[in-house]
């Protein structure tokens, strides 16, 4: 069994997300770059290892009923989940943040300009991420719902046009890491999502908004790179030895 430092970060969080507020807490990324071990962060980020497991260990040892158990779900329920939760969510939050970012700059823009660059990354990122999300509905996520269900069935399947499942999953990965770059400028743009001494109830409102939005974003790509991914893939690898 890996010892805490050799695991990485990503599988930490997949077996148990509460662990994800102490990796939060110290500024490591779980999800877009959550396959480097803690060992290696720490010394990257020159951290006291011993300091962060223990606030690790001090979750794992403390039970929680509520804690939902994501790793031992079947990947077609995950899949759903991450359809209806996390791609719903940012359909219907991305244009009610927009509108609410541009009335910022219309009234706020001049003596905070940084507005300005928020909104454009918040724009361009929401055009993105629809794009990324259809990609996975229409070709990714049916081809592996599909292999589950040739499994159970024992049934054979075509090979698809991308061959391999690690080439769509490479490309998803990706632009996971593009989106937690952009919201990684965005984070320091707002201060960490710290509204100025002048913000109106808007603002606040507005920064609270981004923030949860960042959040539910780290979530959604946690369970993808860190659980879906690597399990689809050994998925595909069993169906491969019929």
């Amino acid at each position: 069994m890996e010892t805490l430092d050799k695991q990485t970060i990503g599988e930490y969080v997949a077996k148990d997300f509460r662990t994800a507020a102490v990796f939060s807490k110290h500024q490591i990324d779980f999800c877009c770059k959550g396959n480097i071990t803690l060992e290696e962060v720490c010394q990257k980020k020159g951290l006291d290892i011993d300091v962060i497991k223990s606030e690790i260990n001090l979750i794992l040892d403390t039970l929680d009923d509520t804690a939902v158990d994501f790793y031992s779900w079947s990947l077609d329920l995950l899949v759903d989940y991450i359809e209806y939760q996390h791609h719903r969510y940012i359909v219907e939050k991305t244009a009610t943040i927009l509108q609410f970012l541009e009335k910022l700059c219309k009234v706020h823009g001049e003596r905070h300009p940084e507005l300005l660059e928020i909104t454009d990354l918040f724009k361009s990122g929401g055009g993105s991420l629809a794009q990324h999300m259809k990609k996975e509905e229409l070709i990714l996520f049916p081809y592996i719902k599909k292999i589950g269900r040739a499994i159970r069935e024992n049934a054979p399947i075509e090979q698809p046009n991308f061959g391999k499942i690690e080439n769509p999953i490479a490309m998803m990965m990706d632009e996971h890491e593009n989106e937690g770059e952009r919201y990684n400028k965005i984070s320091k743009l707002t201060d960490n999502y710290t509204p100025p001494k002048d913000a109106c109830n808007t603002y606040k409102i507005t920064f609270l908004m981004l923030q949860e939005f960042e959040q539910d974003l780290h979530k959604h790509i946690h369970l993808e790179n860190n659980i879906l991914f690597p399990k689809a893939k050994k998925l595909e690898e069993h169906f491969s030895a019929f």
